[in-house]
């Protein structure tokens, strides 16, 4: 049985906004108006270009992007180049909205939990098993669990372009295993990316997948994994 987890963020404890809610909030705070139409298909470009931080997608990096594409979990100055630009490929009617995207996918309120996250992580908090986020990510998601009220339900953060090194490499999962206080085999990493998270697996943690589905589609997965692998 696992004595401590970690968890990746997106599309594993937490989901983002659609598109089109992330292309609507943006557009009511720059006061623009546009049909339902054009929010329709710019959220569609937006999605195809890979603009949209959190969502799951398959889209090409322009070549032109490579460089930034592959240092964007390393820090947040290249977080936001490599974004910003993705979401200018896009070509939107509005100029000027790049940035106003990318704070907004940054904004508390464009996460939701899963609908069984608060219950996966009041369950290990009752059984004593503490919980690390680690995450391949270019800003401070800290904020986003305040606002849902699930921060004294985690015990630390090791976060990519805080630590310098990102998800597979081993070094970010064993600064995780640190901040939890537990060797790596007694850890679990659970994740939606079988590449990524399965890193951990090198320093000796368990493993567990989960997959980046809609929320209706996925309502107990993760009661299922820390029900399995942290049962007294």
């Amino acid at each position: 049985m696992a004595k401590a987890v970690m968890f990746d963020f997106s599309g594993t404890l937490f989901h983002c906004e659609d598109a089109e809610s992330w292309l609507r909030a943006v557009l009511r705070q720059a006061g623009i108006q546009a049909t339902e139409a054009a929010v329709r298909a710019c959220a569609s470009r937006l999605v195809a270009t890979g603009g949209q931080p959190g969502s799951r997608v398959d889209f090409t990096v322009p070549p032109q992007l490579a460089s930034a594409w592959a240092r964007r979990d390393l820090n947040s100055d290249a977080h936001r180049a490599a974004y910003t630009s993705l979401i200018r490929e896009s070509d939107l009617p509005w100029p000027g909205l790049a940035d106003a995207l990318y704070e907004r996918h940054a904004a508390p309120e464009a996460w939701w939990p899963y609908p069984d996250t608060v219950g996966a992580l009041e369950l290990l908090a009752d059984r004593a098993v503490p919980v690390v986020v680690v995450s391949n990510i270019g800003w401070d998601l800290r904020p986003v669990f305040r606002h849902h009220h699930l921060d004294h339900l985690v015990h630390g953060y090791a976060l990519s372009f805080e630590e310098g090194t990102a998800k597979p490499d081993p070094r970010i999962f064993r600064q995780a295993c640190e901040l939890l206080g537990h060797a790596p085999t007694d850890v679990l990493m659970v994740g939606d990316d079988r590449v990524a998270d399965a890193g951990a697996t090198v320093l000796g943690c368990g493993f567990r997948a989960v997959d980046h589905l809609e929320p209706s589609e996925r309502p107990h997965a993760l009661l299922d994994v820390v029900e399995n692998v942290t049962g007294k």
